[in-house]
């Protein structure tokens, strides 16, 4: 019974950010219905984006494919779609038709480029969104070239999270106006989005338009990663000046240079004397002086140490679903409790049953070869 309990999704199958923002809209709580292509594979178990919501395989060639999605969207608040511009017209599920059906529809389209401009029709991924954006040109050490964060800031921070929370704003807005619009998600909007707290320190003259020279992009020796002793790897955060005077003294740093925290001209060898002081010793070693301080500390953790660590246990930050170990929904709710509605499901025709499907229609569709 998550926040978003009552609330219907279609969301037409696509890959990294849709299933991700559909798998988002699930944990909260809404009920959701995939249309997976008839033909295509089902998702495997460790496919953890597909998690908590049915699937139904249509053949959108057929006019009865057509209509059965119709329906579905008929009784939906929401629609989730993640292919170029035009694929969905074409199939005769384009938002014109399927706002006519459906008034109060919001019609979420989530693509690469957005749904117009000179790239609207061009294919692309994740790095070459945030490239355009400014975003991963600040990524990456100094004088190295820009190193791509995962897909974390094109396709799921600038992409999936915006459709989600778009989704959501639809929605409140058609239950006022019992009108239902269209949402265009372009990755590259939502990662300049994200960009906009160093677009406004670089307009303030506080953030150098270079790679790995600022406070928060490895430039800083006090806002790094640091090897130990071990080969492993601990993270530092100790911008704060008191932070930074607890990071002195947990370190056994009474160096003088050490107090010209602020000094960018002496970044560099600062940060060549505390890679010193952090190889004497191992990553436990510094978790038993620094972890839980105000030094702004933390072992960086692998993705099998993560869901083991003491905090994350505390807070079932993890759970296993389906025997796979997997992020578990966030944010938290002190009343409406999210929680995880199953594990990656492959499509069957049972799926359309809660969704106003008798038996007879779907002996129909079975027999046309839609389904």
């Amino acid at each position: 019974m998550g926040p978003l309990h009552g609330i219907r999704i279609v969301e037409f199958a696509g890959i990294g950010p849709g299933p991700f923002a559909a798998m988002l809209l699930s944990d909260m709580g809404a009920e959701i219905i995939r249309i997976d292509r008839k033909g295509g594979r089902s998702p495997g178990k460790g496919e953890v984006t597909y998690r908590g919501r049915p699937a139904i395989a249509l053949d959108m060639k057929k006019p009865e494919g057509v209509e059965a999605a119709l329906k579905l969207i008929e009784k939906a608040d929401a629609l989730i779609e993640g292919f170029r511009p035009g694929v969905m017209e074409r199939n005769g599920v384009g938002p014109d038709v399927c706002l006519k059906r459906n008034p109060k529809l919001v019609y979420g389209r989530m693509t690469g480029w957005g749904q117009f401009g000179p790239l609207a029709m061009a294919a692309g991924h994740d790095i070459n969104y945030i490239a355009l954006t400014g975003a991963l040109h600040g990524m990456g050490n100094a004088g190295r070239k820009p190193v791509p964060p995962l897909n974390l800031v094109g396709d799921f921070g600038g992409g999936a999270l915006y459709m989600a929370f778009g989704l959501v704003c639809g929605i409140l807005e058609a239950q006022k106006s019992g009108k239902g619009q269209v949402v265009d998600v372009a990755m590259t909007d939502g990662a300049a989005s994200l960009m906009a707290m160093f677009y406004g320190m670089n307009a303030m003259g506080a953030w150098k338009d270079e790679r790995g020279v600022n406070l928060l992009d490895s430039g800083a020796h006090f806002y790094d990663t640091y090897e130990t002793k071990d080969g492993k790897y601990i993270a530092l955060g100790s911008i704060e000046p008191q932070f930074y005077k607890e990071l002195l003294e947990k370190a056994g740093i009474g160096d003088t240079a050490f107090h010209a925290q602020m000094d960018r001209n002496a970044w560099p060898d600062l940060k060549k004397k505390l890679e010193a002081v952090i190889r004497t010793k191992t990553r436990d070693e510094w978790d038993a002086i620094m972890l839980g301080s105000d030094v702004c500390y933390a072992p960086v953790l692998s993705l099998s140490e993560a869901p083991k660590h003491p905090h994350n246990v505390a807070r079932k930050t993890f759970v296993e679903v389906g025997g796979v170990t997997q992020p578990a929904p966030a944010p938290r709710f002190s009343r409406t409790v999210p929680e995880v509605q199953g594990p990656p499901e492959g499509s069957g025709a049972d799926s359309l049953k809660g969704w106003g499907f008798s038996a007879d229609d779907i002996a129909k569709l079975t027999a046309a070869g839609a389904i």
